[in-house]
């Protein structure tokens, strides 16, 4: 068996720029990496996790990249990008000429963000060029926070995984639209709403609805266990007693510091998995900061299609 996990950026780079996929590692989750302006590689990205191609995809690039190549940037997205990139921090913007369809899914803006992970800045550094990276697991199910869950989700349907350690958040990153004068918040992430509606001094809403952008789908992130979300620990053992005696396995996810709950959180979705239980009884943390991201990935989790 060839050897599939490796730490030689130079030699994922050089696998990338002559059109191959690589799981790469940034500080939300593992992407599944090809080059943006390569159609085939794109096109290949989809097909190996299974995602719908009009489905966007997020354009990663190195930090001293311009981002005025890839997306026209107004004074609200500048303003956030100085603020907070790079960083797990995703902007939506309208697209440049140089974006090409297969990224976009047709449409006419793009998400951009530029990953802090130093082993993925050194990457892109290296290639010299954009790369698409949706997380590197099968569509809709539990995103990989390790190349170990990489290899174990695509096995060898990916040419090379480049090991970068655990990642150091563990949600996705925060989407934010600039398309015109308003402000919104797509998806929650480390980057709060809070956060951003201060550093502009505007009201910031977080939208629902149609999907525009990765993680919009009500349902996603998604064990093969049933989720159940409670408020609180009474609920909860309510719910393991009433489950335990109707014969189920069960277990449950919970942990008191946000910033523990969110890097532990899909790697304890997956041990479930692993362990085989029936149910996962997931106490909510409070609806603020972190906890709102972590809130919503397990809200989708718990969604059914």
């Amino acid at each position: 068996m060839r050897e599939v996990i490796t730490r030689d950026v130079e030699h994922v780079s050089r696998v990338l720029l002559n059109g191959g996929i690589a799981g790469i590692p940034t500080e939300t989750v593992y992407g599944l990496a090809a080059d943006a302006l390569n159609q085939d590689a794109v096109l290949r990205v989809f097909q190996v996790k299974g995602r719908p191609t009009h489905h966007p995809l997020i354009i990663h690039l190195h930090a001293t990249e311009d981002m005025e190549r890839w997306g026209v940037f107004n004074a609200h997205a500048r303003s956030l990008c100085d603020a907070f990139c790079p960083g797990p921090f995703t902007l939506l913007v309208p697209r440049t000429p140089l974006v090409p369809d297969w990224v976009t899914g047709g449409r006419n803006s793009v998400a951009i963000r530029f990953p802090s992970h130093q082993t993925a800045q050194d990457l892109l550094e290296n290639v010299g060029t954009g790369l698409v990276a949706p997380s590197a697991n099968k569509f809709g199910q539990v995103s990989p926070t390790t190349a170990q869950h990489v290899l174990q989700d695509l096995g060898e349907e990916v040419d090379i995984i480049l090991d970068g350690g655990s990642c150091e958040i563990g949600v996705e990153s925060t989407i934010v639209e600039c398309i015109n004068e308003s402000v919104q918040v797509l998806r929650p992430g480390a980057v709060t709403s809070s956060q951003i509606a201060e550093h502009l001094q505007l009201p910031v809403q977080l939208t629902t609805g149609e999907s525009r952008a990765p993680g919009m789908m009500l349902a996603h992130y998604a064990p093969k266990a049933k989720v159940v979300l409670v408020e609180t620990a009474e609920e909860a053992e309510n719910q393991i007693a009433v489950l335990r005696d109707a014969g189920h396995a069960v277990t449950m996810l919970f942990f008191p510091d946000t910033q523990q709950y969110a890097i532990n959180l899909y790697d304890a979705l997956r041990n479930a998995d692993l362990l085989g239980v029936a149910y996962i009884v997931a106490l909510l943390p409070e609806p603020s900061g972190l906890g709102i991201a972590i809130r919503d990935r397990l809200s989708k989790a718990a969604a059914t299609y």
